[in-house]
């Protein structure tokens, strides 16, 4: 079985050398088990995915502790919430760093013990699917921003993949690279059902697990869209209320990223709902039913895909650098629309920038189109960022399928989707 090298695996080794505890998140398939066999191979490994070894755990915390003594890795450990209180025991009684390796598919119930038991205690870091870099065997590992800087750093090693729409489709789960002869559909239809039989029910009281499946289906078919819990609802045939508590099982279990809106006092006209993304653009395909990267690329779904793998790819570069994105990227969409003057007409758009990265008081906007080519209008709404007093508005981009990296106007880069 091939091992795909995790661009985390540094900073993983790193924290555990300046903490007494390291958590590794991340939704289910994404590597966390194989990632800490792989860094720490002759530490003691423990996952309460045996029902056994989770049921002693869970029946005597203290005594399971003592014929578990650190160093030690605790896989699925959200399984057996007591024993948080005792891992913080041991962490304050030993000066020693890297004692307990945690691992655990439900972010937010994890986060919720943490907090309570080993703050200040462990690193937390968090592990997505495979990114386009680790696919590639790219050991490039700066965090994705539009500058000249990073693009100069970035053009030594990017390359072009053979067909992207082809990764997209697949998604980014490493079993789907580990095993090339792996049925796509097949290994989507598996995670589904365990998804559906163990996070879905552990998370909350869904007993009718067909129709949260038809509303996994309704999401996807919006990603890339703004939240509109109501329309949902509609189509699924349940409440607003339902819905809006489904859609948090689904960020509590990294199946999707809400990308709040970036919305200054001073831009009065900001919308401020949520845009929903899935976090795996394979899981998305298969839950619509494009079952080829052909029909995916030229499906109508294709522009608001490609969006969500732009998005997939720029928040992996982030947090496999250890860096919390939720504080640095955002997204921006005014009421008001303006004219521009496209191909010698006037034309009425929308004020909307994709995405918004916002680092040392600058704001770097981003759009993102599927083409191989754009103009310097599809820029346009990056004035607005004029408006927001003290803050500057720094080099823009646009992300596309273009051959290489060029100027689409003083400020404004046009990027191929493999240099993020």
């Amino acid at each position: 079985m091939i091992y795909i090298e995790r661009s985390i695996t540094s900073y993983v080794q790193k924290a555990a050398q300046n903490f007494k505890a390291v958590l590794i998140t991340g939704a289910r398939q994404t590597g966390k088990s194989t990632l800490l066999k792989k860094i720490f191979p002759e530490t003691r490994y423990v996952t309460f995915d045996d029902p056994f070894i989770e049921e002693q755990a869970a029946r005597n915390a203290g005594m399971f502790m003592t014929l578990n003594q650190p160093p030690v890795v605790f896989d699925e450990v959200q399984r057996v919430p007591d024993l948080f209180r005792y891992i913080k025991i041991e962490c304050d009684s030993r000066d020693e760093y890297g004692l307990y390796c945690l691992s655990g598919s439900q972010p937010f119930r994890l986060m919720e013990r943490v907090s309570e038991s080993l703050s200040g205690r462990v690193s937390i870091v968090e592990l997505a699917g495979l990114s386009l870099r680790e696919i590639q065997g790219d050991l490039f590992s700066r965090a994705f921003l539009p500058t000249i800087e990073y693009v100069s750093a970035r053009q030594q090693t990017a390359r072009k993949p053979e067909n992207i729409w082809q990764i997209i489709h697949r998604g980014s789960y490493p079993e789907l690279y580990r095993n090339p002869d792996l049925d796509w559909q097949q290994f989507y239809a598996s995670y589904i059902k365990t998804y559906l039989e163990r996070d879905v029910r552990e998370l909350s009281a869904v007993h009718d697990l067909d129709v949260f499946r038809r509303f996994m289906v309704a999401v996807a078919a919006r990603t890339g869209q703004m939240v509109n819990y109501a329309n949902i609802a509609d189509e699924v045939g349940r409440d607003a209320m339902t819905i809006k508590n489904w859609m948090s099982i689904l960020e509590a279990s990294g199946i999707i990223y809400l990308l709040e809106p970036y919305t200054p006092s001073v831009l009065k006209r900001a919308i401020k709902t949520p845009k929903v993304y899935f976090r795996d653009t394979g899981l998305a395909s298969y839950l619509t039913r494009w079952l080829t990267p052909e029909t995916l690329a030229y499906g109508a779904m294709a522009g608001n895909m490609f969006e969500t793998y732009v998005l997939s790819e720029i928040l992996k570069s982030y947090s496999n650098q250890g860096i919390d994105y939720r504080y640095c990227i955002s997204y921006y969409r005014g009421k008001d629309k303006r004219k521009i003057r496209q191909d010698g007409a006037l034309t009425e758009v929308e004020g909307e920038i994709d995405f918004i990265i916002e680092e040392n008081g600058i704001l770097y906007p981003i759009e993102v189109k599927k083409n191989t080519s754009e103009k310097a209008y599809a820029a346009a709404a990056f004035q607005v960022l004029d408006k927001v007093p003290d803050k500057k508005r720094g080099m823009g981009a646009v992300i596309s399928m273009c051959p290489a990296p060029g100027m689409l106007r003083e400020n404004v880069l046009e990027l191929p989707v493999w240099y993020i």
